[in-house]
């Protein structure tokens, strides 16, 4: 049993986080008996899509508020997050996770991290404790760990996103939706879900 911070985006795949993707993350560690503390960026999101016609709309929403919704309310700010407090940290996907931790969307490959989450996730690796990331959020740890290690990371079975994982200095690794790929050097696990066809049983397989 530990303690494992849960990082999320926002609600909903198109801007916030995957939600699939989060509960499952969540019931898994539920069964190995860990605790969870969720934590959201606060922040106004950089764009809200309406889920159901997939267009962008014209309003703002904040991202911690909405990513309550999935917490059921017990979340915190990303900047509480104290590293020694916990014993591993797991990033579900979505859209989100790209748009409010970097700047992806605009600039590509360089793209920047948000500084927060860059320490957050440098903290965890240098104190040697597990770190997850789902779907397109092993991107993120692939810009952190630029020029600290090479990991293994997946994206998916594209070859392209194992190119774009190379160029940033890691180890691309081609997975399906069922697999995770343990670096068990480095202490970094990463899983495809939603890089894949649509399969819940098997992103839960994955996760697991």
């Amino acid at each position: 049993m530990g303690k494992v911070a849960l990082i999320l985006s926002g609600c909903g795949h198109l801007d916030g986080s995957e939600v699939h993707e989060t509960v499952l993350c969540m019931l898994h560690l539920a069964k190995c008996h860990h605790e969870i503390q969720v934590f959201a960026p606060d922040k106004m999101q950089k764009k809200v899509m309406n889920h159901l016609s997939k267009k962008k709309e014209d309003s703002s929403r904040n991202a911690l508020i909405e990513a309550a919704r999935i917490a059921r309310g017990r979340i915190k700010p990303l900047t509480e997050l104290k590293v020694e407090a916990f014993d591993a940290c797991l990033m579900p996907g979505g859209m989100g996770a790209m748009l409010q931790f970097s700047d992806f969307e605009e600039k590509g490959e360089a793209f920047h991290l948000d500084a927060t989450l860059k320490e957050i996730l440098l903290s965890f690796y240098k104190d040697k404790k597990p770190i997850g990331a789902t779907c397109i959020s092993p991107l993120l740890l692939a810009k952190a760990f630029e020029g600290v290690a090479s990991i293994k990371l997946t994206l998916g079975s594209d070859v392209s996103y194992k190119k774009l994982l190379e160029n940033l200095g890691m180890q691309g690794v081609v997975a399906k939706a069922a697999e995770c790929i343990a670096d068990k050097e480095h202490k970094v696990y990463t899983t495809p879900c939603y890089m894949e066809p649509e399969d819940l049983a098997a992103i839960s397989l994955g996760i697991e």
